[in-house]
């Protein structure tokens, strides 16, 4: 007898996507720590990525926001991008049946995580003033994270039959969500910053 008819396929795609995003965003955290240690050790040094007066990390950083909780925010990215990390490669690795409090609890870190990136995107456009690469860069990871992966998680019906419908219609066209998503940003600086393109 085939074991293809009774064995789940493993969601190879989606523990690739996870372990990427992950990854890129670990790595952009844990620049944004290294800088952060720099600008200790050296208040008047320039980054790296002070590269024009509109795109400088130290005004960034500086800023209350950027301390949310009493400590560099960076150092929630470093954390928290080890749990997708370590989710794709549980996916990979084709352990993907974990009971359902687990996926429900790891979607509410990526949605509170996306939440977060979206706060500090409103304060640094609208407030603060300036942009930073490396906060660019977990944004672009976790706005696709949270999409991709809260669709996809409802379509495998985590979230009751009601929502597994809802879910599978909407899995195709994920990225929409993404891509809107993006957009908003992209006007938003475009708003804000008309002459930053040419800063670039």
């Amino acid at each position: 007898m085939s074991t293809s008819a009774t064995t789940p396929r493993r969601p190879i795609a989606m523990g690739i996507f996870l372990l990427v995003t992950g990854l890129v965003g670990l790595y952009a955290s844990f620049s944004l720590v290294l800088d952060e240690f720099a600008k200790y050790e050296n208040p008047t040094k320039a980054l790296s990525c002070d590269v024009s007066p509109f795109v400088n990390c130290s005004q960034v950083m500086t800023s209350w926001q950027g301390h949310l909780l009493g400590f560099p925010n960076p150092l929630l990215g470093v954390m928290g991008f080890v749990a997708p990390v370590a989710v794709g490669v549980m996916l990979l690795a084709g352990a993907q049946n974990g009971r359902r409090w687990f996926w429900v609890a790891f979607n509410t870190g990526v949605f509170l995580a996306w939440v977060f990136v979206t706060w500090l995107f409103t304060q640094t456009v609208w407030v603060i003033g300036y942009l930073c690469p490396w906060c660019l860069l977990v944004w672009s990871m976790t706005i696709p994270m949270f999409w991709v992966f809260t669709i996809w998680n409802a379509a495998q019906g985590r979230f009751g039959a009601g929502l597994q419908r809802v879910g599978r219609t909407l899995l195709p066209y994920s990225w929409a969500f993404v891509l809107a998503n993006y957009a908003v940003i992209v006007v938003s600086i475009l708003i804000m910053f008309p002459r930053v393109l040419a800063t670039l």
